[in-house]
C-alpha cells in the first residue's frame, strides 16, 4: 500500500460532518461484486434453460436462440429504469456484453463485417453484438453477403449509409439480388484518432490512412501536420498495421484499431465535421417479430409513367406512416430504370402499416420488404 492510500484509508471527510475508511468502501464494493457474480451465473443458468426449452420444442429444426427484438426491449427496458450516476448508454454497453456472453452459452455465433480487424466495421459489429461473438473479418462487402448466404456465418455488419458521403451503393445493389433478410441496424458515430508507436507528433513523417479517412480530416491535418506526407492506404486498419512497423508513421482510426494494434493515441477526434455517423445493417436469413420500435426498409420500382413514383407513396402519407429515407438505384434490368429503397417507420405486421404494405403491391410492379428490424439504440 502506498503512502497515499495509507494517509485515506485513516479518515475522509463525509458530507455529514463524521468521517468515511476508505478500506472500509472497498470491503462495501468487494461485497457488492461479489453479488454481481452470483448474479450474473444464476441468469446465464437461466439462459441455459432457455436453451434446451428451444431446442426440445424444435424437434431438431433449426434454432434462433438471437432474438434481437428480446434484446431491444431489455436494452430499452435499462434504459427506462436507470436512475444513475451511470449514463443510460453506459448502463446498455454492460447489459449488451451481459446479453453477448449468456447468448455465447447457448450457441457460439460467428458474425461477418468488412475486414481487416479494427475497421469502423469491426467496432460497428462488437457494438451491436457485444463481444462474445466471433467476429469473421471478410475482403469486401460482397463478401459479407456470400458468407452469410452460404451459412459461413449467421449474420453479416455491411455499411449502408453514412452521414456525410452518403449511400453505400453496393450494400444497395446487392440488397436487391440477396435472398436474406434485414435483421436490424448499428449507427456508429465515426471518431477518428491519430495513432502511432511514438510518443509525440513531432516525430510523425508520414500520415497514413484510407482516402476517405484523410479527407475527413483534412482541415485538422493542415493546421497541425501541415508538411507532414500523406499516403492513402486501403482501409485505415491497413494504416495502423503500417503504424506498429514503424515509429514515424501516424494512422488515422479509431479506438478498436488503437487497442487491437496498440498503438498509442496522440490526438483523439481529429475529424473536422463531429457529428459524422455511419449507419450499419444487419444481414441475415430470419425474420424479425416486432420489437414495440421498428424500422421496416422496402424496395419498390414505381409505374413508368408521369406520377407513378408520388402516387405510390400517397398510401404511405395517407395512413400516417413516416418515411425517414429514399434512394434510388437502376434496376440493372432495363435501362432507364430505377428501383426506390425506402425506410419507414413500423414493423411489416403492423396494423397500421401492413394494409398499407398490400396497397403498395396493388399499384407498384415490385414491392419487397427487404426486412423489419429494431431500430438503433
Amino acid at each position: 500500500m502506498s503512502t497515499d492510500d495509507q494517509a485515506y484509508d485513516e479518515t475522509l471527510p463525509s458530507h455529514s460532518g463524521g468521517s468515511i475508511n476508505l478500506a472500509d468502501i472497498r470491503k462495501e464494493i468487494d461485497a457488492i461484486d461479489l453479488q454481481l457474480q452470483a448474479l450474473l451465473n444464476t441468469r446465464a443458468q437461466a439462459s441455459l434453460k432457455v436453451a434446451r426449452v428451444k431446442l426440445a420444442a424444435a424437434q431438431g429444426q433449426p434454432v434462433d436462440f438471437y432474438r434481437p427484438e428480446r434484446e431491444a426491449q431489455i436494452l430499452k427496458a435499462v434504459a427506462s429504469r436507470n436512475e444513475g450516476p451511470m449514463s443510460d448508454s453506459a448502463v446498455q454497453r454492460i447489459f449488451r456484453e451481459i446479453i453477448s456472453a449468456s447468448l455465447a452459452l447457448e450457441e457460439p455465433m460467428r458474425v461477418a463485417y468488412l475486414g481487416p480487424e479494427g475497421t469502423y466495421s469491426h467496432a460497428a459489429a462488437d457494438r451491436h453484438f457485444g463481444h462474445a461473438v466471433e467476429t469473421v473479418p471478410e475482403s469486401s462487402i460482397a463478401d459479407i453477403f456470400q458468407a452469410v448466404e452460404a451459412g459461413r456465418v449467421r449474420f453479416g455488419v455491411v455499411p449502408v449509409e453514412n452521414s456525410t458521403e452518403g449511400a453505400i451503393n453496393l450494400t444497395l445493389d446487392l440488397l436487391t439480388e440477396t435472398t436474406l433478410r434485414v435483421c436490424g441496424e448499428s449507427r456508429l458515430r465515426i471518431q477518428h484518432s491519430l495513432l502511432s508507436r511514438s510518443d509525440s507528433m513531432n516525430a510523425i513523417t508520414a500520415v497514413h490512412a484510407h482516402p476517405q479517412a484523410l479527407a475527413q480530416c483534412w482541415h485538422w491535418l493542415n493546421a497541425h501536420l501541415p508538411n507532414v506526407e500523406r499516403v492513402s492506404e486501403s482501409s485505415n486498419a491497413a494504416a495502423a498495421k503500417l503504424a506498429v512497423e514503424t515509429p514515424g508513421i501516424a494512422a488515422i482510426a479509431g479506438d478498436t484499431a488503437a487497442e487491437l494494434y496498440g498503438l498509442n493515441t496522440l490526438m483523439k477526434g481529429i475529424e473536422d465535421e463531429k457529428s459524422n455517423t455511419t449507419r450499419f445493417l444487419i444481414i441475415g436469413d430470419q425474420d424479425i417479430p416486432p420489437s414495440g420500435d421498428d424500422a421496416t426498409l422496402l424496395l419498390v420500382s414505381a409505374p413508368h409513367r408521369p406520377g407513378g413514383l408520388c402516387r405510390l407513396l400517397q398510401p404511405l402519407e395517407a395512413a400516417g406512416v413516416s418515411m425517414t429515407s429514399i434512394e434510388s438505384r437502376p434496376s440493372r434490368s432495363e435501362l432507364w430504370v430505377y428501383v426506390f429503397f425506402i425506410a419507414v417507420d413500423g414493423h411489416q405486421h403492423d396494423a397500421t402499416l401492413a394494409p398499407v404494405l398490400e396497397q403498395l403491391r396493388e399499384l407498384g410492379p415490385q414491392v419487397k420488404v427487404l426486412g423489419s428490424y429494431p431500430r438503433a439504440l
